[in-house]
């Protein structure tokens, strides 16, 4: 046990024991797998970060609570993006860290506060929504962009001190057998290495996940009893007016047309297809943050529970060498699937980037018209001039003509 708590760790944030009993298991290679995953997550999700940002800057309600939140959580998943390429690179080159010791321990600070500051920013904005349709009389004092504001700095301070003993902790270690320079953690002893685990199992994926199913499923109950109880009145209305009519035209008349709420079929009124779109939007949410962040935290739990000795075999083993950089893969791509959970699958947001879009297109295209105009008035004023001269020169040729030699 104080070997393996003694040793180098992988860059997976995990301590990664060896396992020479274990040499006949197929290891999976990561030197083309990561990188590739690494840098699909990269492209897209800086891409849909800078758009998301730029759109609700500029939006006319840049200032309010959830676009706050919004532009906090886009702009801590593009931080952590922008430093995917350096470990992308790192795989590559088969675990050989090159640019140096301040950039490991950067890079591997910014990794572990991405994945603390993005769950605590959705975590903040579950709770937004839940006060803003439960409450939304009551939490108007509550939902401030001042203390929005302050909400965010005090996650953004919380995510740095979650990720401080990474910063501390996380170093260059030479390997003898392989000849390559791990960035990678040294656990001073267990109670570091079991302390770090569970604070990243309980504070970085449990508490949050609770937080939000519960304010999504009191939000999910809160709109189906108004939606039930806007139906019942509908009815109710609908009923007494095609009652009202009935008498109206007698009884000699041709039979009446059924009533709204006896007709039959499969259409079904406005409120419930706009809820069901509400509650299909809330339900991505939970099942991408559960889904992304999930199978890493049970790879997690597996190992701490192989130092535990809850756990062991080389299967255990095997799970945790090589499942560990594949479920941080999924949990990174969090930070690309964000954008479009919350910013791009709303209506209002595509409207705005399509807006923005148009807007920088016209400004693209009054400069060129402008630099257009600046061409042709240059070149009139050189024909002008060009003419003026030649006009000057006729002149004086006839002057010099008409002297007498």
């Amino acid at each position: 046990m104080e070997n393996l708590f003694n040793s180098t760790a992988l860059p997976n944030m995990t301590l990664v024991p060896s396992a020479p009993h274990c040499e006949n298991w197929t290891h999976i290679d990561m030197s083309t797998l990561i990188p590739t995953m690494y840098s699909i997550i990269s492209i897209f999700g800086t891409v849909g970060n800078v758009l998301a940002i730029s759109v609700l800057v500029h939006s006319n309600t840049s200032r309010s609570v959830a676009n706050t939140f919004m532009v906090n959580l886009c702009v801590a998943d593009l931080l952590f993006l922008l430093s995917l390429p350096l470990w992308a690179v790192y795989y590559s080159q088969s675990y050989n860290w090159t640019f140096g010791r301040a950039t490991c321990k950067v890079c591997a600070a910014l990794l572990h506060f991405n994945l603390y500051a993005s769950i605590f920013f959705i975590t903040c904005m579950s709770m937004d929504r839940y006060l803003a349709i439960v409450h939304p009389l009551r939490s108007l004092s509550a939902r401030d962009p001042k203390i929005a504001t302050f909400a965010c700095v005090l996650v953004w301070v919380l995510a740095c001190l979650c990720s401080a003993p990474t910063l501390v902790l996380r170093d260059l270690y030479a390997t003898s057998d392989a000849g390559v320079r791990i960035c990678g953690i040294k656990y001073p002893n267990e109670t570091w290495f079991f302390a770090l685990a569970w604070m990243k199992v309980i504070i970085g994926f449990v508490l949050p996940l609770i937080v939000i199913c519960c304010c999504y499923g009191v939000i999910g109950r809160h709109l189906l009893a108004d939606t039930g109880l806007v139906r019942m009145q509908s009815a109710s209305h609908s009923v007494k007016k095609c009652a009202e009519s009935r008498e109206q035209r007698g009884r000699f008349e041709r039979p009446p047309t059924p009533c709204p709420h006896q007709r039959s079929g499969n259409s079904k009124p406005l409120e419930g297809r706009g809820l069901q779109r509400v509650l299909w939007t809330v339900a991505a949410v939970v099942i991408a943050f559960f889904l992304c962040w999930f199978p890493f935290h049970c790879v997690t739990m597996l190992d701490v529970g192989n130092a535990y000795g809850w756990f062991d075999g080389c299967w255990v083993e095997w799970t945790i060498r090589n499942m560990t950089p594949i479920t941080l893969c999924l949990g990174f791509s969090n930070s690309a699937i964000n954008p479009l959970l919350y910013c791009f699958v709303g209506h209002h947001f595509r409207g705005k980037l399509g807006g923005l879009c148009k807007g920088l297109c016209a400004c693209v295209r009054a400069r060129e018209e402008e630099h257009s105009r600046q061409k042709r008035g240059s070149f009139s004023t050189r024909l002008s001039s060009f003419s003026r001269k030649l006009s000057d020169f006729k002149d004086l040729a006839i002057v010099e003509n008409s002297c007498p030699a």
